[in-house]
């Protein structure tokens, strides 16, 4: 309430009159925005209206007013799923188009981010794993994501190569039966993967 010239008076709001320093007004929006609101109402007593990010642009800091700004972006999407870029050096939010996140069968996880333009696998949060279904994907260990263990992925199953379910190393079967020795020791079935037992049949491989 202190006495104020009038070229340091900010008007805020869209629907009402009430104006206020660029210290007040720079100093309410912050604490709005801090506390997570994306609309700020007029700190005027008894006003209910809200302030207009653009009227009050001259008098905001502008990391505030990107902050601000970002969380009405934000606001606009309550109750859609939001996905986010996977790229470190892009971090872009969208909306996911699907109905929940699930991946059916034919379902395109396949996306391109509008900003840095490049693909990523919507389901996963991952750059693009070309080759590899998400299924695949989820099965693979930190380690074995790059993209050359993807291209490895993908050639074993065109060779339908299966994987030592202990030592996870891929080998081929040129010919004999379904009983596998793995350079580890591990004795599995090549058909259906599992461990070998004395008594092993009914195997899809069979």
């Amino acid at each position: 309430m202190e006495p104020m010239a009038p070229s340091e008076a900010h008007r805020g709001g869209s629907g009402c009159a009430h104006a206020f320093c660029r210290a007040c007004l720079a100093g309410h929006v912050r604490a709005k925005v801090e506390a997570g609101a994306a609309v700020v109402r007029c700190p005027g007593v008894s006003c209910a209206g809200a302030l207009d990010p653009e009227l009050c642009r001259a008098a905001l800091p502008a990391d505030l007013f990107v902050r601000w700004c970002g969380l009405l972006c934000e606001s606009m999407f309550l109750g859609a799923r939001r996905t986010y870029c996977p790229f470190p050096d892009c971090s872009e939010m969208m909306v996911a188009d699907d109905d929940g996140g699930g991946v059916s069968e034919g379902c395109v996880t396949q996306s391109e981010c509008q900003v840095c333009r490049r693909l990523f696998c919507a389901h996963c949060a991952v750059p693009w794993h070309a080759g590899v279904s998400c299924a695949e994907f989820a099965q693979l260990g930190a380690g074995e994501r790059g993209r050359e263990d993807l291209l490895l992925v993908e050639a074993a199953r065109e060779c339908k190569w299966k994987r030592c379910p202990r030592c996870r190393f891929y080998v081929e079967k040129s010919h004999g039966c379904l009983h596998i020795t793995c350079r580890c020791g591990s004795e599995f079935c090549y058909g259906c993967q599992k461990p070998w037992k004395l008594e092993h049949d009914g195997c899809p491989g069979e």
